[in-house]
C-alpha cells in the first residue's frame, strides 16, 4: 500500500510538469510527515552520510572536462580524423559520425555533449555532400547516445552511488557493448546508405589519415589517461576525472589555442550550474531511496517475485518494459537514481551480477534518450536541425530498431558486460 501511495504521488508530480528533482523532494517531505514516524534526526543523517561517497565527486570533474573538450575544437579535430578513415565506405560521412561520437563520448561522458559537439559540425557536411537530412539526423541522435555507455560515464557512477558497485569495474564493462552498439549503428548507417546510393568521400591518402590522427591525437590520448590510469591503479575512477578535468584544459587552452583564458570562467560557471542540479537530483533521490529501505520495499518485491517463481529471463524482461516506459518522461540519472535502489535488490537475490545489471540499465536508458516524447538527444538534436520531434522520430526510427535487437542480447548474455573486468581482475 505504501508503495502505491509513494509512486503515485511522485508520478501525479511530475504530470504536472514539476521537475524530477522538486518531484521526488515533495514527495519524500510528504511522505516523512503525513505518513511515517521515522525520526527527523534519522532522516538529516541518511541525507548528509548518502552523499558523502567519494564516487560523487567525479561527476562534476567529469562535466568539466566535457565542457572544455566541447568547447576547445576537439570534436572538429575528431570528425576529420574518422572521416579521412572511413569516409570513402558507403554512407561515409555519417560513418564518420558514428566514430567520431564514439571518440568523443569516450573523453566527454556526456551524451548531449557529443550530440552538440559532433552534430553541430558534421551535419551541415553531411547535407553540402547530398545528404538527406534525416539522415544525418537519425545517425547523430542516436549515437550521440554512446557518450553514456563507452567509459567514462556520469550515468555510470551515479549507478555506483546508489547501489554501491565499483566505478573501475562498470567503466571496463562499458567497453565492448559500447564498441559493439556504436558498430550496430554503423551498420545501420552502412546498410540504408547502401540501399539509397549515397555519396561517397573521395579516400583519404595515407599522409591525409596521419595528418588528421596527428591533430587528434592530443583528444584521443585522454582514453588512455582516464582508462589507462583506472587499469593500471595509478588512481582512482575519481582521481581520474580530476585528471580528465586538468588535461582538458591544458589541451583546449595551451595545445589547441581554440579557447582563451577569458573564456574559462564561463565554462566553470556552466558546469558548476549542471553540476550543482545533478547533486541536487542524488540528494533527493538518496532520501528516496531511504524511504523505500524503510518501508521494505524493495525486499517485499524481491519476496514477491520469487514467491510467484519468475526467474531471471522474466526479471530482465519486465525491467527492460520498465525502463523503456521510464524513458518516455524521465532522463537518465533520475531514471538511475530512483529505480536502481528498487530493483538491484531482487536482481541480486535473482543472483544477476551488479555490473551486468548496471550496463543493462544504461543501454536502456540510451534508447530512452532517444525516442519520444522526452527522449533528450531529440531535442537537442532538434535544435541543431531545426526539425521537429515528430520527424525526428521518424528519421532515427531504422536506428532505434538496431539499438532494441542490441539491448536484447546486452540483456540475456552477461559475458558480453562482465568478460573484460573479469579478465583484468576488477570483480
Amino acid at each position: 500500500m505504501n508503495a502505491a501511495i509513494i509512486f503515485g504521488l511522485l508520478v501525479i508530480l511530475m504530470l504536472t510538469g514539476m521537475p524530477i528533482s522538486i518531484s521526488l523532494g515533495l514527495t519524500v517531505l510528504t511522505f516523512l510527515f503525513a505518513m511515517t514516524n521515522v525520526p527527523l534526526e534519522s532522516v538529516a543523517l541518511k541525507l548528509f552520510t548518502g552523499i558523502e561517497k567519494f564516487e560523487i565527486m567525479a561527476i562534476p570533474f567529469f562535466i568539466l572536462a566535457g565542457n572544455f573538450l566541447t568547447h576547445g575544437g576537439v570534436a572538429r579535430r575528431m570528425i576529420n580524423f574518422a572521416t579521412s578513415m572511413v569516409g570513402h565506405w558507403y554512407g561515409g560521412l555519417g560513418l564518420a559520425g558514428v566514430l567520431a561520437c564514439a571518440l568523443f563520448a569516450a573523453v566527454s561522458g556526456s551524451s548531449p555533449a557529443t550530440v552538440v559537439a559532433i552534430g553541430s559540425i558534421l551535419l551541415p557536411a553531411m547535407v553540402r555532400a547530398g545528404f538527406p537530412k534525416q539522415f544525418g539526423a537519425g545517425v547523430i541522435t542516436t549515437s550521440g547516445a554512446l557518450g553514456i555507455l563507452i567509459p567514462p560515464s556520469i550515468v555510470m557512477v551515479m549507478y555506483s552511488v546508489a547501489t554501491n558497485t565499483s566505478v573501475g569495474a562498470l567503466f571496463m564493462a562499458g567497453v565492448i557493448p559500447g564498441i559493439g552498439l556504436a558498430l550496430v549503428l554503423g551498420g545501420v548507417a552502412w546498410y540504408r546508405a547502401k540501399k539509397f546510393n549515397y555519396p561517397r568521400q573521395p579516400k583519404a591518402s595515407l599522409s591525409e589519415r596521419f595528418r588528421t590522427f596527428r591533430e587528434s591525437v592530443w583528444g584521443l590520448l585522454l582514453i588512455i589517461v582516464v582508462m589507462g590510469g583506472i587499469y593500471t591503479g595509478l588512481f582512482t575512477p575519481t582521481e581520474a576525472a580530476a585528471m580528465s578535468a586538468v588535461y582538458a584544459f591544458f589541451v583546449a587552452v595551451f595545445v589547441y589555442k581554440d579557447m582563451s583564458l577569458k573564456d574559462v570562467p564561463k565554462v566553470l560557471l556552466s558546469s558548476a550550474n549542471m553540476s550543482a542540479m545533478l547533486l541536487y537530483i542524488i540528494t533527493n533521490a538518496v532520501m528516496f531511496s531511504f524511504i523505500m529501505a524503510n518501508e521494505n520495499i524493495p525486499q517485499s518485491l524481491a519476496a514477491w517475485m520469487l514467491a510467484q517463481g519468475l526467474g531471471v529471463v522474466v526479471f530482465l524482461f519486465a525491467v527492460n518494459i520498465l525502463l523503456l516506459a521510464a524513458g518516455n518522461f524521465m532522463e537518465p540519472s533520475s531514471i538511475v537514481l530512483i529505480f536502481a535502489p528498487l530493483l538491484f535488490p531482487v536482481a541480486m537475490k535473482l543472483g544477476i551480477d551488479p555490473v551486468h545489471f548496471g550496463i543493462m540499465m544504461v543501454v536502456n536508458m540510451e534508447i530512452g534518450m532517444c525516442h519520444p516524447p522526452v527522449g533528450l538527444n531529440l531535442y537537442v538534436a532538434s535544435g541543431i536541425t531545426k526539425m521537429g520531434i515528430t520527424e525526428l522520430t521518424v528519421a532515427v526510427w531504422p536506428w532505434l530498431l538496431g539499438m532494441l535487437g542490441y539491448l536484447v542480447l546486452v540483456t540475456y548474455w552477461p559475458p558480453l558486460s562482465i568478460w573484460l573486468p573479469q579478465r583484468l581482475g576488477l570483480m
